[in-house]
């Protein structure tokens, strides 16, 4: 039987240089023992899969929200594709598949209902008060940190600083780095670049794939996409398929199996010039070492940018977007109002609060709630019939 001593041995046997070490990482901020059989980043991915935060993640939508059906992508799903696409990556580039996943698992906690959506209708909320705006990366390290309540010495889920650097620090189109004193100045993982790049790739792809299902997007808008020719012609054209189904899917899979590809050719030539000894070094660094090619990145930006147009300003996700925001910017209304309208365990009724900590609590609560629970809450302050 293999103990953590094992495993971390391993690691230095097979893991690359510049990977993160699991014996290597710093301490955590509440001190532990270390566990038996688990590594500390085993031991971290196991406690955000427990937490309530990860569970929520079911009814948490991406484009589409709970009431268009059952197909589309939720922050779950979408969290799952994220940690299996960065584990082939990492496990190619010999790197932490652990810490990988552990990151890639929670980087989407902190989102709040009916996605994007939700997000910048709490922001707009929080400046329009004369607070710091609402940022996902930010609230995803406060849920790991300090909301989470499931162990009686700490908040929090105390985990190490490489996943919390990894999220606070995480970085695609749709999410950006929060600035703040939470180790400002450490650097990254090879490990948590991967995250960043596995998030954009499965967003880009699936979000394809969901559009197309819905038909907020055809075949035919997509056409001057060169990526989407190239995985056209690598599937044998679309004359090949009567299933318009399987075409779909075939085609997406077509466009992640050759991004995939490109970035590891692309990054494995770039880590043998770079030769880094150590993940230390990798940490000191301030160059984004994991990449598609210049081409692939070319490629990408023109289908996103057809997707911005097509997809995501079609009239039905528009549609979407605008309720959503309606439903947020109500419920954020009535519970400023009258915040007794909180439990007390969310709204204690022994503390006086500040404008800055009344707002801030609502914001944590409403960024708790599934997309569910939201139009729930909301049938019942705007909806006479509705049963409180």
């Amino acid at each position: 039987m293999r103990n953590r001593q094992d495993i971390e041995a391993l690691e230095k046997k097979t893991l690359a240089p510049y990977a993160m070490k699991s014996a290597d990482s710093g301490d955590r901020i509440h001190k532990e023992p270390q566990h038996p059989i688990r590594t500390c980043y085993q031991r971290d991915r196991d406690r955000i899969v427990h937490s309530e935060a990860f569970r929520k993640l079911e009814y948490k939508t991406q484009v589409f929200t709970i009431l268009e059906g059952d197909y589309y992508r939720t922050r779950l799903t979408h969290t799952i594709e994220v940690a299996q696409i960065g584990r082939t990556i990492g496990r190619s580039l010999m790197l932490n598949e652990d810490l990988i996943e552990a990151i890639a698992l929670a980087h989407d906690l902190g989102h709040p209902p009916f996605g994007h959506a939700g997000e910048h209708a709490l922001d707009n909320i929080l400046r329009k008060a004369k607070l710091p705006g609402f940022n996902h990366n930010k609230h995803s390290f406060e849920i790991l940190t300090r909301l989470e309540k499931r162990y009686p010495d700490f908040d929090g889920l105390n985990l190490t600083p490489e996943v919390l650097v990894g999220i606070l620090k995480h970085k695609t189109v749709y999410d950006l780095p929060e600035k703040t004193k939470h180790f400002f100045d450490e650097g990254t993982t090879l490990e948590a670049q991967v995250v960043d790049l596995a998030d954009s790739l499965a967003y880009l792809n699936h979000d394809i794939d969901d559009g197309l299902t819905s038909g907020c997007i055809t075949e035919e808008d997509l056409t001057d996409s060169v990526l989407w020719q190239k995985a056209l012609a690598r599937i044998g054209g679309a004359k090949n398929f009567t299933n318009r189904d399987m075409l779909k899917y075939q085609v997406v899979k077509a466009l992640i199996d050759m991004q995939i590809k490109d970035l590891l050719e692309f990054t494995d030539g770039r880590l043998k010039n770079i030769a880094f000894a150590s993940s230390a070094e990798v940490k000191k660094s301030k160059t984004d070492v994991i990449s598609f090619s210049p081409q692939m990145k070319r490629e990408r930006v023109f289908l996103q940018n057809l997707l911005n147009q097509k997809l995501y300003h079609h009239y039905r996700v528009v549609r979407m977007t605008s309720k959503a925001q309606r439903i947020i910017d109500d419920l954020f209304a009535v519970y400023v109002q009258e915040p007794h309208q909180l439990s007390p365990q969310v709204y204690s009724r022994r503390k006086k609060y500040t404008k800055t900590q009344k707002y801030e609590v609502i914001c944590n609560y409403i960024a708790s709630m599934t997309d569910r629970y939201a139009l729930e809450e909301h049938k019942k302050f705007f909806n006479p019939y509705a049963l409180v």
